[in-house]
């Protein structure tokens, strides 16, 4: 028991926090929790939270709690935004390793299992991110997994019912009901096919709701106490009903969108899931698949979400999450199985791993040219470390030890991944927004007014400090320059020349610089880059 936890520990914590703050708060959304926390702590206020100096009512409040705590700490950081999410990748890392071993795995595919976590990209980018969705991710997975304990011991189950409870309630105050929805739809599926063999009881049922109300509920009824229905309103029928039911925050997606976003989560451990996915799916068109009790609870546990989250119209790539640890448990028990056997159906994963490590390692050498925040060499040391860890999976597979495939494809998937970030990612300090962010102060004389226009939306006030007037289309950022006052813009050119035509107004730069917008970055971009993904930014003023 001692040495799983321990390495897995150990590989959880290379992967989730090794340079935790060394990449500036880039990420739009990720800038909403990094700053509403600071003003948190600055304002004292730990009731409303607020971005910009203004209520914002969009999300709950746990974890800009966490994140404000760990600035008391640590103080304003990058780490420190980042902590609650890399803590959340450390702690489902230990609970899918917890979860396999109680469904009677071997230890080789419960550490497995803990390991895919841990080195799987979509935890991983999630992990390095001021953001809610890793967290919400354990409060569910915890919530099933105590779920199905209590559900399987019966008498005596009560702590692990009001377990399962308290992190409903952790995920409703994380990110309200879809912490409450996801668990439902897994259990009651569970419990309806056990209904023969074991059934909830419902003393715990009554405690697990009972320690769920006692924790998510406090905060709401104080933030409706202080703003009364419009709170309830914005929240529960805005941030929530319309999020699914219309497309008002997220464009609608093909069908196959959260297929292939899983598959991607689970890079570079995807190849293996191949075969047993077509096998599993073979088996079940011809009516020959019989699954244990365990397998059975772990597919619903994967496709009942996958499926709720398909029928939504707006559709997030992080919404998914919580499915990736029943289907590392289920991958890593596939895995185990052929390496007991010895079976030759992972030669092929296994070569094409070592394929995708070695064209990783390509790209980014061919993204050189426009890695400009990043040392020159940077790039030479993650792409010749990424070579290694294919090497190394290569060699695996040519000699046939197939017992040490797990570890060397583990191994591999950690250069790989702490490539990319210090490779590509994690640039020189100051970044770009920050030197943006420098020359917004340095040129700000007194109050005058500053509005980002279309680029650094939301992180340049982390870094200024300062309110920032909402430009949020074209005729504000109009009305914003023909403002017979002094006013600091932040914009593209290309956007500025439009702005300075339609607003009759000639404007004087102040600053500029250049940076790699990655969310503009596609496979095609990464196959033959330019430096058309390049943007410029421009600070300008209209006196």
């Amino acid at each position: 028991m001692r040495r799983p936890l321990l390495t897995l520990l150990a590989l959880a914590a290379l992967t989730f926090t090794t340079g935790l703050g060394r990449q500036a708060i880039t990420d739009a959304d990720e800038a909403y929790y990094a700053e509403a926390s600071r003003e948190m702590l600055a304002s004292n206020d730990w009731l409303t939270p607020r971005f910009n100096f203004t209520d914002r009512w969009q999300k709950p409040v746990l974890y800009y709690w966490m994140t404000a705590g760990a600035y008391t700490v640590a103080g304003v950081t990058e780490g420190a935004a980042r902590f609650g999410a890399a803590m959340a990748g450390l702690g489902l890392t230990l609970i899918t390793w917890w979860v396999a071993r109680r469904l009677h795995a071997s230890a080789e595919a419960a550490w497995l299992a803990g390991a895919i976590v841990a080195t799987s990209f979509g935890y991983f980018t999630m992990a390095r991110s001021a953001l809610p969705d890793l967290p919400l991710a354990l409060c569910i997975t915890v919530t099933i997994g105590a779920a199905l304990r209590a559900t399987d011991l019966g008498s005596g189950a009560l702590r692990w019912w009001i377990l399962a409870g308290t992190a409903a309630g952790c995920g409703f105050l994380m990110k309200g009901p879809v912490a409450m929805a996801v668990p439902a739809v897994v259990l009651l599926p569970v419990w309806w096919l056990e209904r023969a063999t074991a059934r909830p009881s419902w003393t715990g049922i009554l405690a697990a709701t009972a320690a769920s109300a006692l924790v998510g509920l406090p905060w709401y009824v104080a933030m409706f106490a202080a703003h009364g229905v419009p709170y309830l309103d914005s929240f529960f029928l805005t941030d929530n009903l319309e999020r699914f039911t219309t497309a008002r925050f997220n464009e609608p997606r093909p069908p196959w969108f959260y297929p292939a976003v899983i598959a991607g989560g689970l890079v570079p451990w995807t190849l293996f899931a191949i075969g047993p996915a077509a096998g599993a799916a073979l088996d079940a068109v011809r009516w020959r698949l019989a699954l244990s009790r365990e397998d059975r609870r772990l597919w619903v546990w994967a496709l009942a979400p996958t499926l709720l989250f398909m029928a939504s119209v707006g559709q997030q790539p992080r919404y998914v999450l919580p499915v990736l640890p029943p289907l590392a448990i289920l991958l890593a028990a596939a895995i185990d199985r052929r390496v007991a056997e010895r079976r030759r159906s992972l030669v092929w994963p296994a070569w094409a791993t070592a394929a995708l490590l070695l064209l990783l390692a390509g790209m980014l050498l061919r993204l050189r040219p426009v890695l400009i925040t990043v040392e020159p060499w940077a790039p030479w040391v993650a792409a010749v470390a990424t070579a290694a860890g294919a090497v190394l999976i290569a060699a695996v597979a040519a000699t046939g030890r197939w017992r040490a495939l797990p570890a060397a494809t583990a191994g591999a998937a950690i250069v790989a991944l702490l490539a990319v970030q210090f490779g590509a990612l994690a640039g020189r300090r100051p970044e770009p927004v920050e030197l943006m962010a420098r020359a917004v102060l340095d040129q700000r004389g007194a109050s005058e007014p500053v509005g980002p226009y279309r680029v650094f939306v939301r992180n340049l006030v982390f870094y200024s400090r300062l309110r920032q007037d909402d430009l949020f289309d074209e005729a504000s950022a109009i009305r914003f320059l023909q403002s017979p006052d002094r006013v600091l813009l932040v914009v593209r050119p290309s956007d500025l020349t439009l702005l300075e035509h339609r607003a009759g107004v000639t404007t004087r730069e102040l600053a500029r610089v250049t940076y790699l917008n990655t969310a503009n970055l596609r496979l095609r971009s990464l196959l033959t880059p330019t430096t058309d993904l390049l943007e410029t930014v421009v600070l300008v003023t209209n006196r």
